[in-house]
Parts: C-alpha cells; structure tokens; sequence
C-alpha cells in the first residue's frame, strides 16, 4: 500500500517514504497543560491519532513510534498559578489527566511516548551549549536567543522572508536582540517564577526549544512526519527547524511536515471575545464521542472546518443508521480483521477521509441489502473493520442507541417493573411519562423492557 501526504515544505502531495520502514516516527505537538481543551485543540488530536492508526495498519504496530507531547512549563501556566493560587505541579497535572480522558472519549488512543517539557531541560539545556558554540546562538541580558542571520535557511518552511517577518510584527521586539527576528532559546526566571539553574544562569526554556529537544531524544536527530496545527507553521515549527538543523551540523530534521487548517463555530472564529469557546470536556457530556469524532473527520484536515450543531446533529443521524444495520445483525459471528482495501486506499490519499466516508457508506449498504447469513457476516466484518480503522463503529449497538446506558434509567425501568407487579399502574405509568420528557422512550418486548433516546 503506497501512502500520500502533502507536505508543508514543499506544497506537494508526496509518496511517503519513511527513513526505516521498522521504525517509522512521526511527532505531533501537544496541549499546553493550564486549562481544559477545545474543539480546535480537538481536531489535529483525533486527525493524527487517524494518521497514527493508518501508519500501525501498514507498517504494523511495532514498527511505528507516535510522540505527542505534554507542556508543563508555559507563561500561561505561571499565569494561571498566579491567579488561582494553586501549584504549578498541580494545574499541569490536573490538567494533563483531563486532556487524557477527554481525548479518549473522542476515540484518540494514547501515543507511544507522551513526554512532559519539564522532564527533558538537561537536553534542552545541552542543545543550546551547541548552538552557542556552533555560532548560531548567543547570550544577552540573561537571555540566549537564536540568531536568524546565521542560518540562510530561516523562513523556508512558511515561505516568510526576515522582512516580511519584522513588518507583520509577528515577532517580539526587546533591545537585547541582535536581530529583531532573533527567537529566544532561555530566558530568565524570577524568584516566583519556575526556574533551573544553568551557565546562562536560572531560567527556564524558550517554548519552541522543547520540541526539538524532545525530539532528538525520542526520534533522532533527524524522522519521519511532524505535526499540527497550521498556526504552529510559524513562528514555532520554522524555529524548530532552524534550531534542529543548526545543532545537527545542518543534518535535516524532519521530512515531512503535515498540518491541519484552521476551526471555526457556526462561520465564526472561536474566541472568548464572541462567548462561542466549546469545550471538548463540555460536548462529551452532551454527545457520544464517536459523533464528535466523526463530526471532525468529514472535513478533509487540510481544509477550514466549520463546527456547526447541524453537522453534530448529521453526524448522529449517520451513525444511527450504521449501528441500526449493525444492531439486525448482532448475533451473527463476523471476522473483521481485514480492512477493505478500497478504504485503505482512500484513507491513503493524504487521509482524504471524505473519501473514506463514502467508501463506509457503500460498506454499510452492502450490509443493509445482504441476504444470506454468509453475505451478512461477510459485509458486517468489512464494516467493522474499516470502522475500527477510523476510531468508529466500536460500541455495543443496544448501548449506542440507550446513549451509552444509565444507571438512573436502568434504575428507573427497574422500579416501573416492581410497580407494574405490584399492580401500581398509575406509578408505572408516571414512571414512563416522566423518562419520555427527558427524551427516552421505553419499548416492552418478551425480553424485558429495552429503552432509547429520540
């Protein structure tokens, strides 16, 4: 299976080539630990998290290392310690859990490796001694910053020039730069502030730094695919670059570079400013992570994706139809371990999950018209199969169709059912007109009671 990707530095879609097909790597950088994420902090997770699946699928699992790492040291974590008195350690840490259980309820597993910034600054701090030495850093005013002029390259990945750079003022002017394009590497900490001590005295790494130093100590020196956000392409990812190479001796760092495009809600930008900031923690307590999850992926990842209640709301209307098919087969035994190859290749194609969605929608109509229990079993194991590909299809199908299930409910069906025993007709029946305005309705068949939401 041959895979494609369009790779930032170079604007093409490109045969992905990995460096060792036995250990394919690829880094994707991760939240910053000091508050709870949002659906735009939601999109490369569960995107990459499909890259990673579709990489194990054709390497295998043990050939593919994916690092998404953690930041526990920010000016917005400190900032956040300041105002709610709380340690650092315990914001990060908070933080971190629920960044954790909230992506795993959209469907994105766990990475390979997960490292937190705090626990590799010896690496951090050994790669500035080389830029320092090499000539591409220097020391001023407490600070170390990289100097853009020494490296020829700088601006390649973005496509900025160093002018274009200091008059869109996308950089931080300070009279301790050489060079206003000039980034810095480490920077000083006050007394209140987290700190390590160094040569260049105590202080605490400049953000882009992080990423490069955890990378040369998981990935190498030089790796497979880097990843994120397109707001990451500049300044963050182009620093990486300049600082990676020119530590390396000019050795490339990364070979492909993917990032996903920008959210929006309902056509707007998401800001606090406009109040339409939507918590991932907030919409899997309303909705099945699966709907978010395959909400995410109905847009290309490289195009603006427009968050909307309507396509929530599609979303769920598909994936009721899918488990509906699913659940008139329940009891018949299905092999899903291969994945169809139409959809492999779909998913292939630079993850044009568009593409693999409509390549779902045929599976899952093959199963809506199967005739034979053979036939059934055949198209019921392709689904499931392509399904789990894509980090969906993988609940229990009475469950989906009860919201996840409910003890409360159940509990409630239970007390209805010792009513009607007991000949309270009344008090079942109010236990029923009370479930229906929460929106579940109650079926009672030779089984038992079974129970659904509108």
């Amino acid at each position: 299976m041959t895979l494609y990707v369009h790779n930032t530095l170079t604007r093409q879609k490109e045969e992905f080539k990995p460096i060792d097909a036995k250990n394919v790597r690829f880094y994707a950088c991760g939240p910053t630990v000091y508050s709870y994420a949002h659906i735009g902090n939601a999109r490369p997770a569960v995107v990459f998290d499909l890259l990673a699946r579709l990489l194990r699928h054709i390497y295998g699992k043990k050939h593919v290392r994916y690092t998404c790492n953690i930041t526990d040291i920010d000016d917005k974590i400190i900032n956040a310690a300041k105002l709610t008195g709380e340690p650092i350690s315990a914001i990060t840490g908070k933080f971190a859990r629920i960044y954790d259980e909230d992506m795993a309820a959209i469907g994105v597993e766990k990475p390979d490796f997960q490292p937190r910034a705090t626990e590799y600054v010896p690496q951090m701090l050994a790669m500035v001694d080389k830029l320092v030495k090499a000539g591409h850093a220097y020391v001023a005013d407490g600070h170390v910053l990289f100097d853009v002029l020494s490296w020829p390259d700088y601006g390649r990945l973005s496509r900025h020039n160093r002018k274009d750079i200091i008059a869109g003022a996308r950089v931080e002017v300070a009279p301790y730069k050489r060079d206003p394009a000039d980034f810095i590497l480490w920077k000083p900490s006050t007394s209140d502030q987290p700190g390590w001590d160094s040569p260049y005295g105590r202080g605490r790494p400049g953000w882009h730094l992080e990423c490069s130093a955890m990378n040369e100590a998981i990935n190498g020196n030089h790796f497979d695919i880097h990843v994120g956000g397109e707001d990451l392409i500049f300044p963050h990812h182009e620093n990486e670059i300049a600082q990676s190479v020119c530590a390396h001796g000019g050795e490339k760092y990364v070979n492909y570079w993917m990032h996903n495009g920008h959210l929006m809600v309902e056509g707007q930008k998401m800001s606090k400013s406009v109040g339409n900031v939507l918590l991932v923690h907030d919409l899997v307590k309303r909705s099945f992570g699966e709907v978010i999850r395959f909400a995410l992926l109905s847009t290309h990842y490289r195009k603006p994706f427009d968050w909307t209640e309507e396509l929530l709301q599609q979303s769920k209307r598909t994936l009721d139809k899918y488990y509906g098919f699913l659940c008139v087969v329940k009891d018949i035994e299905a092999d899903d371990s291969a994945v169809p190859q139409t959809f492999v290749e779909a998913l292939s194609d630079d993850l044009n999950t568009p593409k693999a969605f409509a390549e779902l929608a045929v599976l899952a109509k093959n199963l809506s018209i199967a005739g034979t229990d053979a036939e059934k079993a055949v198209a019921k194991g392709a689904l499931l199969a392509a399904g789990r590909l894509m980090g969906l299809l993988q609940q229990d199908v009475e469950k989906w169709f009860q919201g996840g299930g409910d003890d409360r409910i159940e509990g409630l069906i239970e007390e209805r059912k010792v009513a009607k025993q007991n000949k309270d007709f009344a008090c079942a029946d109010q236990i029923r007109r009370n479930l229906e305005k929460e929106g579940i309705l109650l079926e009672d068949t030779s089984q038992g009671t079974r129970w659904k939401r509108k």
